[in-house]
């Protein structure tokens, strides 16, 4: 291989070589990991669609390439798959977006202590008049993105509810704990969207951990 080839699935491979490095660590996240994915109040299949969205937020190409492959064994179309990723597009782009409304506000230099205020949220119209078109375009693509398909509702919400785990956005994740509340989602539904929102978003780092692997070898 290559050295400049820096992933290739073969690399993957390599990933059990941290149950002899840190062995309570690796096994503790593997029991973890595979209880975060079973059936419970979710299906396999959501989850693995979850699993899918997030690990296209988290970036890592070994979480993408496993879990697609996953939920095909769940049966997910093709065309499931893409919704998901749509949503986790829309959140990735919207978590942005909701994040510019600190940014309005360190602009005008409002000097408050408190960054992350739910009020904050309300400025966001203010990019329609900033910056109307590419506003109005987002807008228009995260209603699409959003709008119940292959993937129902309340899935939908709470594929984003995980990528807003993911992202960060603290507002993201007030919009979408209430839309899946209200697309009939319990709690219990909820914490276990954020439990594969987290075991993904461990795994990415633990995946990432081949190229560590790779690189102290060479």
């Amino acid at each position: 291989m290559s050295q400049d080839v820096l992933y290739q699935k073969s690399n993957f491979k390599r990933l059990g070589e941290f149950e002899q490095l840190a062995p309570d660590a690796f096994r503790a996240f593997g029991d973890f990991d595979k209880k975060a994915l079973a059936a419970g109040k979710l299906s396999a299949k959501v989850k693995e669609l979850i699993a899918v969205a997030v690990a296209h937020t988290t970036g890592c190409p070994y979480c993408i390439d496993l879990h697609v492959k996953n939920v095909k064994k769940q049966e997910a179309s093709k065309e499931e798959v893409a919704e998901a990723i749509m949503v986790a597009t829309t959140l990735k782009a919207g978590s942005a977006m909701a994040h510019g409304v600190n940014a309005l506000n360190a602009y005008d230099g409002n000097g408050q202590e408190e960054l992350y205020r739910k009020e904050y949220f309300k400025r966001l119209k203010e990019f329609s008049e900033l910056n109307g078109d590419a506003f109005k375009a987002f807008v228009d693509f995260d209603k699409q993105a959003m709008k119940p398909g292959l993937i129902g509702a309340m899935e939908k919400e709470l594929i984003a509810l995980a990528v807003a785990h993911t992202t960060g956005c603290p507002y993201c994740i007030g919009i979408h704990t209430n839309g899946s509340k209200k697309q009939g989602a319990g709690k219990e539904e909820i914490a276990e969207a954020i439990m594969v929102a987290t075991a993904l978003k461990a795994g990415s780092a633990l995946a990432h951990g081949v190229n560590a692997l790779n690189a102290f070898d060479e």
